[in-house]
């Protein structure tokens, strides 16, 4: 096809899609600005899909020389801008996949998430150049214009060596018409990759690599760090101090989860057979959780909490107050540290933090040499919307723990930038919102705590002292898992711990047979995904019970009332509970087993109250059949007239209440 015949091809599509009316308009805009230009920049948005139907030379042409391909536009600064690309494997680019071609200078695919982004800076988006022998004809008028091809480095539009085609003279560029745009650099890597960062093993080792997205003008400030997204954009290759693969981004697109389908036949089944109860069915999940890493029966309590935490975790943007942090007291801390890893793995963004990195951003000089700085996510934005897994507390020096306690406060981190340090006229500061939970275990076994452990004078609470008390208060729950709680039974655990050593992939219950861990990660998957609401009842009883435990514990013992954050605690845990339970309405039920973790770990923390809970009162029994099912239901429903009776007796609209306020 000649290039007139795509010329007026290009024409009809720009007709037939608005592209000429925009034209105009951007016409318009320009003309009405005061400024000087050496060029004029015009996007066009490209729909591959229209225009091969409209002409498929055209549309071949656009997908394989878009540098060209701008040229058919028109002779001017057109950057064609395409909404999508062809749904085959041609035109995707796999980040694990090497060597990566950039020598076609085509458009391709990629996916991946944000994981470091620079500051913003300029680059020269056109530039004049006129001949400096004042006798040459090109000394006037606008013959040497450059402008900035994707994937072109700054040096490719304005440097000192360009020469005038007709005298061979040096060319100088005429200043005031260099035309700026806005600049940003980002670093992605491939999904894949993130299994690095849960303790992955298959035996199989693979290889990644992080890649640069160059963005520009409108493009700047469109990708978050943590995010993942769909990058259309020209490979290239860029020389610095190394040479490094980059894209220039043509358009990007944030990346939508998929809608879980729903469960496993076994659980289906499951679910229909405890109908009857609100509360047998979680039960049951805790007890064959994770039967992998410890024997059905053992820490149950603790696994209820992994699965409620888990289930609040979300691919989406929901809301901060949804994150359910974990804190653990434990004697066992290799046990307790392969059943969290085993948990992060079930949740796309489960991450482990390796002890020689970072939780949070951290700065660094950006390597492409543009001025600007580079901000890394560390593990907790690398997180977003999952689990960060950070080990033991006690790992982490006292710095790092005061900032993860402001972070986990506020739900966010402030990044500062030293105008000095980093060659700027001003300092600058970013806040990035920090979306994910945070578990983490504490050693009491350890030789130091033996020596210094001290005795509590309060019934049932627990030697926290080497821990700073407001980092214990910023967990929404503390839990027991040391030989003297009800959780732990230790010959089952030493047990399973020796057939494990004969056989590590062996299947050792039936349980762990019917229900499977991708059974388990599809439970998740769907249940974290419904949409939640208070009953009126449920409404009730959680405010009351804030209040009423509140007022209790304001006393010289005790200290202060519970923070605001007590009831948002208390919220995430039913929400938690109504999502385990697959359902859309949080109930009374839900509530109560929200009362009874929250209460436990208040123990755990301050010591009992009057509204006395027993350490093992969500699993009040060792044997797991019918039987003690219907027995904890029981349980369970005399538990919730102790709570009701509680809060008609210290809540809203009392006699104590109102004497106390």
């Amino acid at each position: 096809m000649s290039n007139l015949k795509m010329k007026e091809a290009a024409l009809i599509y720009l007709d037939r899609s608005r592209g000429l009316q925009k034209f105009i308009d951007d016409c318009k805009y320009y003309n009405a600005s005061k400024q000087s230009y050496a060029v004029y920049r015009f996007n066009i948005l490209i729909n591959p899909s229209d225009i091969v139907e409209l002409d498929a030379e055209l549309g071949n042409h656009i997908l394989h020389q878009p540098l060209k391909a701008a040229q058919v536009f028109q002779s001017i600064n057109i950057v064609l801008k395409l909404t999508h690309l062809p749904p085959l494997p041609s035109y995707s680019l796999d980040l694990c996949k090497f060597p990566l071609d950039y020598t076609s200078q085509r458009f391709y695919m990629v996916q991946g998430i944000v994981i470091a982004m620079t500051t913003l800076t300029k680059y020269t988006q056109g530039a004049r150049f006129l001949c400096s022998d004042e006798a040459c004809p090109l000394s006037k008028g606008f013959q040497y214009v450059r402008v900035h091809v994707p994937g072109a480095t700054e040096s490719a539009t304005v440097r000192s060596d360009f020469l005038c085609d007709l005298c061979s003279s040096s060319l100088q560029e005429d200043r005031k018409f260099r035309v700026l745009g806005d600049k940003q650099i980002v670093e992605i890597i491939t999904t894949k990759a993130l299994h690095a960062f849960q303790g992955y093993s298959n035996n199989q080792p693979f290889r990644f690599q992080s890649v640069t997205v160059f963005l520009r003008d409108e493009s700047v400030n469109k990708m978050n760090i943590g995010n993942e997204y769909k990058i259309i954009g020209i490979p290239t290759c860029v020389k610095t101090s190394q040479t490094a693969v980059c894209i220039e981004a043509n358009s990007i697109t944030f990346c939508n989860p998929k809608v879980p389908s729903g469960i496993s036949d076994n659980f289906r089944c499951l679910l229909s057979l405890t109908s009857s109860s609100c509360w047998k069915f979680t039960a049951i999940l805790a007890n064959i959780f994770a039967s992998q890493i410890v024997p059905p029966g053992t820490y149950n309590l603790l696994k209820l909490c992994l699965l409620m935490s888990l289930v609040q975790t979300s691919d989406r943007n929901k809301e901060l107050e949804d994150c359910l942090d974990l804190l653990i007291i434990t004697s066992d801390t290799l046990l307790i540290d392969r059943l969290l890893n085993f948990s992060i793995n079930l949740v796309p963004r489960g991450i482990r933090h390796p002890i020689s990195t970072e939780i949070f951003p951290t700065l660094s000089r950006n390597k492409y040499g543009t001025g600007a700085v580079s901000i890394q996510a560390g593990s907790a934005l690398l997180a977003k919307g999952g689990i960060c897994f950070i080990g033991d507390l006690a790992s982490h020096k006292k710095d790092k723990l005061e900032q993860l306690q402001s972070a986990v406060e506020s739900r966010s981190i402030t990044v500062y930038i030293s105008g000095k340090k980093f060659g700027d006229d001003m300092d600058q500061q970013m806040t990035f919102p920090v979306q994910c939970s945070f578990w983490s275990f504490v050693d009491m076994d350890s030789s130091s705590r033996r020596n210094i452990q001290k005795t509590s004078t309060l019934i049932g609470q627990m030697d926290c002292s080497l821990i700073p008390a407001n980092l214990v208060e910023t967990f929404g729950l503390l839990i027991n898992c040391n030989e003297s709680s009800p959780c732990h039974l230790l010959f089952p655990t030493v047990q399973h711990t020796l057939k494990k050593a004969i056989d590590p992939e062996g299947l050792l219950y039936v349980a762990s047979k019917q229900f499977t861990t991708e059974d388990f990660g599809k439970l998740l998957a769907f249940a974290k995904d419904l949409n939640v609401e208070f009953s009126l009842e449920a409404e009730r009883i959680i405010h009351g019970y804030y209040l009423a435990s509140r007022r209790i514990r304001t006393d010289s013992i005790c200290g202060s009332k519970l923070s605001a954050s007590a009831l948002k605690y208390l919220v995430s845990l039913s929400e938690a509970h109504a999502r385990l339970n697959l359902r859309n309405k949080v109930l009374k039920e839900d509530v109560l087993i929200a009362a009874l973790l929250f209460e436990t770990s208040l123990t755990l923390k301050y010591g009992a109250t009057v509204f006395c809970v027993a350490p093992n009162a969500v699993f009040p029994f060792e044997l797991y059949d019918e039987e003690y099912l219907e027995q904890r239901d029981i349980y369970l429903t005399q538990c919730q007239q102790q709570l009701q009776q509680f809060i008609a007796t210290y809540g809203p609209g009392t006699a104590v209440f109102a004497s106390d306020e």
